[in-house]
């Protein structure tokens, strides 16, 4: 299972992709993952990439957190607490690898600031755990999982052997089975939680999937553009 079966029709997930779809060719097709797949990506994009998505990660992991403690489910409730510690144990484990390829020192990441993409990001996902109903940030948080199965399926499926791709352990991450899986799980729970709830809430997780989406592209566009706060230069170092 690289690409995904499609939502069942009628449901959130089917019409949050279908209102964003136009968008989500646009990730797959931004420069940076376009440079990803045919492995032309410098190192310099790559680490800043690595660096703003391990800080991501924390809010990540703490929005899932948040949902997980809010859910009146056992089950959902341990999928969404190992979906958490999955984007801290799991995935910076990948981030690691890369810095210490890249021979990046504590001192490099220290000196890469947050950007603003990752700060709004971030930000984001931490005020929607704070103040949004259940579903809303259930909506919130799905993005980060199926952006990317999404985004990696896509490369795999365009690349075909990555035995000797460059970004290989990348690829292979967010491509494979398991973490599918852990997708169509996070799509049913968002799909459950948008049919238990009236329709305002469901058109605020519109709002909120559409919203975690567009952070998806500026990301990936902020890593390509290497982005700085543009009031750096007034401030000390």
């Amino acid at each position: 299972m690289s690409r995904l079966p499609d939502p069942p029709a009628g449901g959130f997930c089917a019409r949050a992709w279908e209102r964003t779809a136009e968008l989500q060719r646009a990730v797959v097709a931004h420069p940076f993952n376009a440079a990803l797949t045919d492995g032309t990506l410098d190192r310099e994009r790559f680490a800043f990439y690595i660096v703003q998505d391990a800080r991501y990660l924390i809010a990540f992991a703490q929005a899932l957190s948040a949902a997980a403690t809010r859910s009146e489910d056992p089950a959902d409730a341990a999928f969404l607490a190992g979906a958490a510690r999955g984007a801290l144990v799991e995935e910076r484990r990948l981030h690691a690898g890369y810095v210490e390829e890249f021979g990046l020192s504590a001192d490099d990441l220290a000196g890469v600031a947050t950007s603003p993409s990752c700060t709004a990001y971030t930000s984001f996902l931490r005020a929607s755990a704070l103040v949004d109903p259940y579903p809303v940030l259930l909506a919130a948080v799905l993005p980060c999982f199926w952006v990317y199965q999404h985004v990696g399926s896509e490369i795999l499926a365009a690349v075909g052997d990555v035995s000797a791709h460059p970004y290989r352990r990348w690829i292979e991450t967010y491509a494979d089975e398991e973490f599918a899986e852990a997708v169509l799980a996070a799509r049913e729970l968002t799909d459950r939680a948008a049919a238990a709830a009236d329709e305002p809430v469901r058109e605020r997780m519109l709002a909120a999937f559409s919203r975690a989406t567009e952070y998806e592209w500026m990301f990936w566009d902020g890593a390509w553009r290497l982005e700085r706060w543009p009031t750096a230069q007034w401030l000390p170092a």
